[in-house]
């Protein structure tokens, strides 16, 4: 699951959670991880929704001026099933931290 170059940094820092994508039929499984440049993200659940379901407020907490703005972004391709995908970003493993479980778990 990709995001907009706008959107990473909030995406990062924990304050963009969901997302509405349009698409044909869902791409991520919930419980599934999808990498991101540094870390990754883990899909908390998805739901179909309509575009009555798109408010103000969902399109400010998927990191959007507004409803139009989300959409001019989101509405691409052909897909015509919208769909609410709640996620968390996963930070990456220090180097340190993944050495020392690989070491723990060659012992």
């Amino acid at each position: 699951m990709t995001f907009t170059k706008r959107l990473r940094d909030g995406v990062r820092r924990g304050e963009i959670t969901p997302s509405v994508r349009f698409w044909t039929r869902p791409h991520v499984l919930v419980g599934g991880r999808y990498r991101m440049e540094e870390g990754a993200i883990e899909i908390d659940s998805i739901e179909p929704i309509g575009i009555p379901d798109i408010t103000p407020r969902l399109a400010q907490e998927s990191g959007f001026l507004g409803v139009l703005d989300l959409l001019k972004v989101a509405k691409h391709g052909s897909g015509q099933n919208i769909y609410l995908v709640r996620f968390h970003y996963v930070r990456p493993r220090s180097k340190s931290a993944a050495r020392g479980a690989s070491k723990r778990n060659s012992e």
